[in-house]
């Protein structure tokens, strides 16, 4: 069968894209520069050259494909006019184009961050009541935006459409010799000594091979019209880092902050010199936790365990560590909050932090 995957350069796309190939279909992929088409060295694909914001290229690219996977976004929060392009109108833009093109399904790569935060004690899911207000982040705003723009298109154009939804995304690079993207890079900078401080609430952690899978799944067993949350462990961000901690043997100090902290974060994230570094922050403070019940239960979904994903990251970032492929990718406030933890460490300064978080009853230093 051909295939077309956008996006398949990127982490799950290229996983995505590796994962079509093995089964045996063609499988064209859509690049803008074929640099980066390092990403799926070892893969068979036939690389198309089309931007996910031109209808016409897109449709060129669509000719002849019975599936398309629509794995492209942009995982940021600025410049917010490109988020927004690129994750709220793309998706339409990609249901029409393979309309037109006479393809039959289109499988969009959308996020749990669509769904929103869990509201209760118990993990979203796919059901999860949407804020009225919007979730307050351009990501998940363009992301929900995205989907059901991408929805409405195959209603009224007689495509059927299917929206998988990845939790928080780690494993290793398709391509081990590349540094990671977005969504690994806090194990990369852990293991670098680079990450100052992380909020304690809940994230959902999943391998990106499984998510890749989950993509296949969805092609033959999703339900037009419907999303599919592809998640693995809800775990809290302390747990995560002391599971790195313990896999890779190195440890670093870094405070802990409350949830709590995000509302003060984002009276805080005008004035600041690096305004991403505050948004990554205040990302992390929602409920992040999902349930994955209905793709197991309609799809046949099955995830693998938190430490086998985590193991598998942590071994990847090694490599690339040991062998010196790490970009630097410096930056002077984050460095300098890395630094001002480890000396406050060093010293003894955090001693009294930690005392306070054992008289509240929560972790406060790392």
């Amino acid at each position: 069968m051909k295939v077309c995957v956008t996006g398949a350069t990127g982490f799950i796309g290229s996983h995505v894209a590796a994962n079509l190939a093995r089964a045996g279909h063609e499988v064209h992929v859509t690049v803008r520069d074929r640099r980066r088409l390092r990403a799926l060295e070892g893969v068979e694909v036939a690389p198309v050259q089309a931007n996910v914001l031109d209808r016409r290229a897109l449709r060129r690219a669509f000719e002849g494909a019975e599936l398309v996977f629509h794995t492209a976004g942009l995982v940021a929060s600025r410049p917010p006019s490109e988020v927004w392009r690129v994750n709220a109108v793309a998706p339409r833009l990609a249901v029409e184009a393979a309309a037109r093109a006479g393809v039959r399904r289109v499988i969009v790569t959308s996020s749990v961050g669509a769904c929103g935060p869990a509201r209760s004690d118990r993990p979203a899911n796919e059901r999860n009541p949407w804020p009225e207000q919007g979730s307050g982040f351009i990501y998940t705003d363009a992301k929900r935006e995205g989907e059901l723009a991408a929805f409405e298109a195959g209603e009224r154009l007689g495509l059927e459409v299917v929206a998988v939804n990845p939790a928080y995304v780690l494993g290793a690079a398709l391509n081990r010799s590349m540094p990671g993207e977005t969504s690994t890079r806090i194990v990369a900078n852990y293991l670098r000594g680079r990450l100052p401080a992380i909020v304690d609430a809940y994230t959902n952690i999943v391998d990106v091979e499984d998510v890749a899978q989950g993509h296949v799944l969805a092609a033959s067993k999703g339900r037009p019209g419907e999303r599919y949350i592809l998640g693995g462990e809800n775990l809290r961000w302390s747990d995560v880092i002391e599971r790195v901690a313990r896999i890779s043997g190195i440890r670093h100090p870094l405070i802990v902050l409350p949830p709590e902290i995000a509302s003060a974060i984002g009276m805080l994230q005008r004035f600041a010199t690096n305004p991403g570094l505050l948004e990554g922050i205040r990302l992390m403070a929602p409920d992040w936790r999902y349930s994955s019940a209905k793709a197991r239960r309609e799809l046949g979904y099955k995830p693998r365990s938190a430490n086998e994903t985590l193991e598998r990251t942590v071994s990847w970032y090694l490599e690339l560590i040991e062998d010196d492929r790490m970009p630097a990718r410096r930056t002077r406030s984050f460095d300098w909050m890395t630094g001002a933890v480890r000396t406050a460490s060093r010293f003894g300064l955090l001693t009294p932090l930690r005392a306070m978080g054992a008289v509240a009853g929560r972790r406060t230093v790392m």
